[in-house]
């Protein structure tokens, strides 16, 4: 499932398929059966759950530079390396944002 969201953002999941056609099913009786129902169904999903998960207080237990370090267990380049492609990749960002 890919929505397009308001915002011009693109959120990609994959779910189960019985859900999925709930979800449409369900989105399509709310919002009627024409363009935009199952995005404002999928960003009402979203608000709420971000409301209901925002109250709660998360813990992180467990040392954040070792959960860091198996987030980029697989990445293959030195830090150095990543730092430049970093400021690389953000100043693309930028130069693409900047009107001249």
């Amino acid at each position: 499932m890919a929505i397009c969201l308001y915002g011009g953002f693109m959120i990609r999941a994959k779910i189960d398929e019985r859900l999925e056609r709930r979800f449409r099913e369900l989105a399509m009786k709310r919002f009627g059966y024409g363009k935009g129902a199952l995005s404002k169904a999928v960003e009402e999903a979203i608000l709420k759950w971000v409301s209901l998960v925002g109250r709660e207080e998360v813990i992180f237990e467990g040392d954040p530079v070792e959960a860091i370090d198996g987030l980029l267990s697989d990445v293959n380049i030195g830090s150095v390396r990543l730092q430049h492609k970093i400021k690389e990749f953000w100043m693309g960002k930028v130069a693409g944002n900047v009107s001249g």
